[in-house]
């Protein structure tokens, strides 16, 4: 099946290139950007079919995902980020569909999902106050997605994202970093907003990949696990980013093939040769497994049955080698291209700090991701909100 956004996307690129170094400066996409990319039809390829979404395979979505980090990785993960929150929003309530959809499609969500609020029970819903950070993309947003724990009945605490509308919440610049500068990801600061029960989803229903939402979105899109839907939504650009600094590499080695270096020719070097095997298949590994595993979560969903936990947990375990395979490739280009590597403006240099800075986010935690899995395959419990 033709990706037809993937199409409209590849238009856009000489676009998004030149604006790299404008989103770095300004330290947020431009605005010319996301209205290229609304208009493409990014935001709405996961978006519920009956607010004018695609419901299109989370696979064609990644794949749009990563052409974009091609050009530029900050402008791909804040489409990442942004273009993802339609699936979980589609499993709200109506109500908060309705909210954010219901006058305007095209409306964005953004996101903050540790749990750094405090909700207070309150007549009709909750009282919510708290500082979040890392909010990519949030100017460009109406809505946020906000991580909130609240005191539960057994005496613990329970975990819950909350949607917020704009009105109710601030956004402070602190965005000044060394990669990912163009993400625009500052903080949400709230002081006692009310927030309605129905506009909030529980850690529970996401482990048990059920949601309110599912009454009116039936599609099997949204019955697939959370944690890979989004834990792919972050690995996605970074993947993106590598195959960019490959082709920008292939692109220099091929300017340089007639030059001489030492008597040697460039193109003779095996040493350089190797490194470009090799940064090439870690990174068609990376994008492989994340395909796989994707496109089997969506057969089990499309058949009926159950997503069976082994393949959830072999979807995290993929998706952290991933990161780790798009940034071993990156190193060996960014190592192989010398001291042109480091020289700006260059898509090398800034995909390598754009790829390293996306590999500290959470999610990409390797050793528990890695460590879930084995302990799943020898037959121990494993509980995390991120499967």
């Amino acid at each position: 099946m033709t990706n037809k956004v993937l199409d409209r996307v590849r238009d856009l690129l000489p676009a998004i290139r030149e604006r790299a170094v404008q989103a770095e400066q300004e330290r947020r996409v431009p605005d010319a950007s996301i209205a290229e990319l609304t208009e493409a039809g990014v935001f709405r390829m996961l978006q519920p079919a009956r607010f004018g979404g695609a419901e299109a395979s989370p696979v064609d979505f990644y794949q749009v995902v990563r052409a974009i980090a091609t050009a530029c990785p900050s402008t791909a993960w804040v489409s990442s980020v942004l273009g993802a929150h339609p699936w979980q929003l589609a499993l709200f309530d109506d109500r908060a569909q309705q909210d954010v959809w219901g006058e305007n499609p095209d409306i964005l969500v953004s996101s903050s999902y540790a749990p750094t609020g405090k909700l207070k029970a309150v007549e009709g819903g909750y009282e919510m106050s708290g500082r979040w950070s890392f909010s990519s993309g949030c100017d460009h947003a109406q809505w946020v997605f906000l991580g909130a724990l609240s005191p539960s009945e057994s005496g613990g605490m329970d975990y819950f994202t909350v949607l917020v509308p704009r009105t109710d919440y601030r956004i402070d610049d602190v965005w000044n970093v060394a990669g990912l500068s163009g993400t625009g990801s500052n903080d949400i600061v709230i002081e006692k907003a009310f927030v309605p029960a129905y506009r909030m989803y529980s850690a529970a229903d996401q482990a048990n990949l059920i949601g309110p939402g599912q009454q009116v979105n039936t599609a099997p899109l949204y019955k697939i696990s959370f944690g890979s839907v989004f834990s792919n939504t972050i690995t996605a650009p970074i993947i993106g980013a590598a195959e960019g600094a490959y082709d920008a590499h292939i692109a220099k080695q091929q300017e340089r093939v007639r030059l001489s270096y030492g008597g040697q020719k460039v193109s003779d070097d095996p040493f350089a040769h190797v490194r470009i095997a090799r940064a090439a298949s870690e990174i068609d590994a990376a994008v492989l497994q994340m395909e796989r595993n994707t496109a089997e979560q969506l057969r089990y969903a499309e058949a009926g049955e159950e997503i069976p936990f082994e393949l959830r947990l072999r979807a995290r375990r993929d998706q952290v080698r991933g990161t780790e395979r798009a940034l071993e490739a990156i190193d060996l280009l960014f190592k192989n291209s010398g001291g042109h590597s480091i020289k700006k403006p260059n898509p090398i240099e800034r995909h390598w700090r754009d790829a390293h800075a996306g590999s500290v986010h959470a999610i990409n935690d390797v050793e528990r991701a890695l460590a879930m899995f084995g302990k799943g395959a020898m037959g121990l419990e494993v509980t995390d909100r991120m499967l």
